[in-house]
């Protein structure tokens, strides 16, 4: 099992995703306050054998790559540009609208939606160069308090 770490770094709040790169798929997601993601990598990285760290190159990207100088295996930085924007249409595939909520406009639906975890998702498919799918029925919006 090739498992990485994809981050979405943000100021008050990171997105951060666990995925298999062997399987294609994302074991969790999560949403976590920034000031606490580097106590939940370090849990992360005790119980799961990660191979690699992905940050966004986005806000905050370099303070947080310091936070986490712990990790003595690759870091890698990368391209973020859009994903947000990307992450609403994302969601949707994720979770589809059916029968008459068809009819209310899409954008009702991210609403109070925190879409940092699938920029995270994104972010590390752009890197692989391919999709990823659910391990399990995960909520993109969960916050670690």
């Amino acid at each position: 099992m090739l498992k990485v770490i994809s981050i979405d770094p943000g100021k008050n709040k990171c997105g951060l995703i666990v995925a298999d790169l062997g399987v294609k798929k994302v074991d969790k997601a999560i949403i976590v306050k920034t000031e606490l993601l580097e106590d939940y990598v370090r849990t992360i990285n005790n119980s799961e054998d990660i191979t690699k760290i992905i940050i966004g190159n986005g806000t905050t990207s370099k303070e947080i790559r310091e936070k986490l100088n712990f990790f003595k295996k690759e870091i890698i930085t990368f391209e973020e540009k859009n994903t947000t924007f990307r992450a609403k249409e994302r969601y949707f595939e994720f979770f589809p609208i059916s029968g008459l909520k068809f009819l209310i406009p899409r954008e009702v639906f991210l609403l109070n939606k925190n879409l940092d975890a699938l920029s995270a998702l994104i972010i590390l498919e752009d890197y692989c160069k391919m999709k990823f799918t659910l391990n399990q029925d995960i909520d993109f919006k969960t916050w670690l308090k």
